[in-house]
C-alpha cells in the first residue's frame, strides 16, 4: 500500500477542500424545507464517486430521499466490500449555541485537536467519515492497489430511521451481494487508543400527546379545577424511572441479555477518566442506573430519555394559560435481546394505563431498530484490527457503543452479511449537538487506515 499512502499524502489538501464543500450543503433529512439540499448532496456524492473511479454510479430515487450507489468490480475471484454510510445530517438547532455557522465549516485548533478540527454539522456524523472511504478508494485505484471489489451504498435517511432502505435492500439483493459491509459511523476511545465497535444498542422512538380540555383555558378561571396536560405529562414521565433510575414499564427488562461478569470487568478496563468525562460535559456528577458504571450504562444497559417536551405558551412575556395539550418525544435505547416493536407496545400500554381519567393520551411510534453484537473472530474483524494496529501502532480494543445504527441488523437479515464498524470519530465530537466537529487527525487517519483493511481482508478471506 506504499503507492496508495503516497497518493494520500500528496492529495490531503484537496481531500479536505472537497469535504468542506460537501459540508456546506444543508442536507437535513428531517425537515422538508431542506429537500432540495438533500438531493443536491446526493448528486455531489455521486459526482465524487465518479471522479474517484467508481462505475455504474447512480442516484436512486426512493419514496423519500435518494440513495447513491456505485461500484468497482474488477475480479470475481476477489472478495467484495460494500461500503455503507449516510450523507444526511441532523437539524442544526439550537442555532444560537453554535460558535460558527453549522453549514459554514471552519477549522479550529483546540487542546484535544492541536492539528485542528472541522466545525460543521455532519463533519463527523457522517459526511466526514463517508468521505474517508471515497478518498481511500480513489487513492487505491489511482495507485493500482485495489485488492477487493468495492460497492458503495450511501443513503440520505439514516437520521430519520432509514425508512426506505429496507425496500431498497429487498429489491436489489443481487446488486448489493457482498462478503462484508464496512461502516464508519462510530468512534474510537481516543486518538491514542484505537477501538472497534462490536455492538450497538437498538432503538424505540415515540411521540406522546396528552390532551385535557378542548381548548386553552384561562389559568385563573379554570386552574385547580381542570387537569393541566403539562403537569400530568411531567408526572407521568417522572414515574417511568424509580429512585435507582430503573425503568418502571412492566416487562421492559424481560428480554435483556445479561452480560457476564468477566465481560463487564474487561469492558471497564478500557481507558476512561470519569473526572475528565464530567469536566468535558460541565456536570457535577454522573447519573444513571444504580449498580452499573458509566461505561456499562452507555453500552450494555437500556435507557429511557425525553428528547423534547413542549406545550402551552413559550413566547416572550407572560400568558396565564392552562394549555389544552402537552407533547414529548421519548427514545429508548435497547440491548440484546430486546425487540423495538415489543418495547414500543409495552411503552404505549403502560403510558396509557398510568394516565388519569382527566386527560386523553395518544402514543405515536416513529422509528426503531434492533440491537446488534458483531463477532471478533471473523476475517473482517481481524482485518480491521490489523489495519488499525498498522496505523495507530497498537491493537484496537473491541468496545460496545451506545448509539444505534438500525440498518446493521437489517443488512444481516436481508443480505445475510456481517458488518464491521470501523469508525474514527470521538465521543466528544458533539454529534447531534451544536458545534459538531471532526478532527483533521481523525479524518486523515481514517483515509490512511481504510486501504489496509482492504489489503488484510483480501489476504484473510
Amino acid at each position: 500500500m506504499q503507492k496508495t499512502q503516497t497518493y494520500i499524502q500528496h492529495h490531503q489538501n484537496r481531500f479536505l477542500e472537497e469535504l468542506l464543500d460537501l459540508l456546506r450543503i444543508a442536507s437535513v433529512s428531517a425537515d422538508p424545507a431542506y429537500k432540495d439540499d438533500v438531493a443536491r448532496t446526493a448528486e455531489f456524492v455521486a459526482e465524487k464517486l465518479r471522479a474517484a473511479g467508481a462505475d455504474n454510479v447512480e442516484v436512486v430515487p426512493t419514496a423519500g430521499h435518494p440513495i447513491v450507489y456505485g461500484e468497482k468490480l474488477s475480479d470475481p475471484s476477489k472478495p467484495t466490500v460494500l461500503v455503507y454510510g449516510h450523507y444526511d445530517v441532523q437539524p442544526a438547532d439550537p442555532l444560537e449555541l453554535w460558535t460558527s455557522g453549522p453549514f459554514d465549516p471552519v477549522i479550529k485548533k483546540t487542546e484535544l485537536h492541536p492539528d485542528g478540527a472541522i466545525y460543521a454539522r455532519g463533519s463527523c456524523d457522517d459526511k466526514g467519515q463517508v468521505y474517508m472511504h471515497i478518498k481511500a478508494f480513489e487513492a487505491m485505484l489511482a495507485a493500482g492497489e485495489l485488492p477487493c471489489n468495492v460497492k458503495f451504498m450511501i443513503e440520505g435517511e439514516e437520521e430519520v430511521g432509514s425508512v426506505n432502505l429496507g425496500a431498497f435492500l429487498e429489491g436489489n439483493k443481487e446488486k448489493l451481494a457482498c462478503d462484508v459491509i464496512l461502516i464508519s459511523d462510530t468512534s474510537i476511545i481516543d486518538n491514542q487508543t484505537p477501538s472497534i465497535n462490536v455492538g450497538l444498542r437498538g432503538l424505540s422512538y415515540v411521540e406522546v400527546e396528552v390532551t385535557g380540555a378542548n381548548r386553552d383555558l384561562h389559568s385563573g378561571v379554570y386552574g385547580g379545577a381542570v387537569a393541566n396536560p403539562i403537569n400530568i405529562l411531567s408526572k407521568m414521565i417522572a414515574s417511568m424511572q424509580d429512585e435507582n433510575n430503573h425503568i418502571t414499564i412492566p416487562g421492559f427488562y424481560e428480554d435483556v441479555l445479561t452480560v457476564p461478569a468477566h465481560e463487564r470487568k474487561a469492558m471497564n478496563e478500557a481507558p476512561f477518566n470519569e473526572k475528565h468525562y464530567m469536566s468535558d460535559l460541565g456536570i457535577g456528577s454522573v447519573h444513571g442506573e444504580a449498580g452499573y458504571t458509566t461505561l456499562e450504562r452507555t453500552s450494555i444497559r437500556p435507557t429511557l430519555d425525553v428528547n423534547g417536551v413542549w406545550g402551552g405558551y413559550i413566547g416572550e412575556g407572560a400568558k396565564t394559560v392552562l394549555p389544552s395539550k402537552a407533547f414529548a418525544k421519548i427514545s429508548m435505547r435497547l440491548v440484546p435481546n430486546q425487540d423495538p416493536d415489543k418495547i414500543t407496545d409495552l411503552f404505549a400500554r403502560h403510558f396509557k394505563a398510568i394516565a388519569p381519567p382527566s386527560v386523553q393520551v395518544e402514543v405515536r411510534a416513529h422509528h426503531g431498530g434492533l440491537p446488534v453484537v458483531t463477532p471478533t473472530d471473523t476475517p473482517e474483524y481481524q482485518a480491521a484490527a490489523k489495519a488499525m494496529e498498522q496505523t495507530f501502532g497498537k491493537a484496537p480494543i473491541p468496545q460496545r457503543g451506545g448509539g444505534s445504527i438500525p440498518i446493521v441488523a437489517l443488512f444481516e437479515s436481508i443480505l445475510g452479511v456481517k458488518s464491521v464498524l470501523m469508525g474514527f470519530g470521538l465521543d466528544s465530537d458533539n454529534i447531534h449537538s451544536p458545534n459538531e466537529h471532526y478532527g483533521l487527525f481523525n479524518f486523515y487517519k481514517g483515509i490512511e487506515t481504510i486501504p489496509y483493511f482492504y489489503q488484510y481482508y483480501a489476504e484473510l478471506k
